[in-house]
């Protein structure tokens, strides 16, 4: 497998004490697999997902990548956060090309790969712009591409369009999946939306509550690109509502 999560547990020191975030956690990931994480606030899913990029690291257990213990971030490792994090001083194509400068100078091919990156997230023709002329929906497209130009591996994305508008955020999922089709690489990406875990996903692993389990991890066999009203898509996210609807219940009580 590209990618194990063991028996990993994690706790944070508080003022009270330590808060049990994430309990035995047990995930394997393979090579070209989409897989969701999907719960509500507070149990866990970022911090899985920092602790495969490297940010965060289990108080018991191991995250292993191709059979190694991760012990720092990687450029085998590219990640999205809800936030674009672009540097505002920079145009959008050297903010996709900012980590390649750091490496050594960039070249005639890494300028090709980043065009064609930026025509492909629709981009094409806003390569001189800064950061603060762009909207939030093409200001996350430039960070996809910045994401994608060094052909990471493993692809993390943290609830990257949760900022956005319905109308926005349907289309930046579909524009993801675009980008990253055909891409023999792993990709973890945390949501609280049922809708986008099932029109994204291959497998959505389903968390309890704080502290964080695994309910279940349901496959979603439905092929792309999804139909949002086809029966086959409500029945899947009907199957997940009923997941979760327990544990929603439980929070609410």
């Amino acid at each position: 497998m590209e990618i194990m999560f063991e028996n990993v547990t994690k706790l944070f020191d508080q003022p009270a004490g330590e808060v049990l975030v994430l309990d035995d956690v047990c995930l394997s990931i393979g090579v070209g697999e989409f897989v969701v994480l999907l719960g509500p606030s507070g149990c866990g899913k970022t911090t899985l997902l920092k602790m495969l990029g490297g940010f965060e690291f289990p108080s018991f257990g191991r995250v292993l990548v191709r059979g190694r213990p991760v012990a720092k971030p990687g450029p085998d490792r590219g990640t999205i956060f809800q936030a674009p994090t672009l540097f505002p001083w920079l145009s959008v194509m050297d903010n996709v090309l900012y980590g390649t400068r750091m490496r050594g100078a960039v070249t005639s091919e890494d300028r090709a790969r980043a065009q064609n990156l930026l025509n492909v997230v629709g981009l094409a023709g806003f390569e001189q712009f800064r950061p603060s002329k762009l909207s939030g929906g093409m200001q996350q497209r430039a960070a996809i591409a910045r994401a994608l130009i060094n052909d990471p591996a493993i692809l993390l994305a943290d609830e990257p369009f949760a900022a956005l508008d319905e109308y926005t955020r349907r289309a930046m999922q579909e524009l993801f999946m675009d980008a990253i089709s055909n891409q023999e690489r792993a990709t973890l990406f945390v949501t609280h939306s049922v809708e986008e875990a099932v029109f994204l996903a291959d497998r959505i692993v389903v968390m309890t509550p704080r502290p964080g389990r695994i309910r279940t991890i349901i496959d979603v066999p439905a092929s792309r690109p999804r139909d949002r009203s086809s029966r086959e898509f409500l029945d899947l996210m009907g199957s997940v509502f009923d997941v979760i609807r327990h544990d929603a219940a439980r929070v609410a009580a």
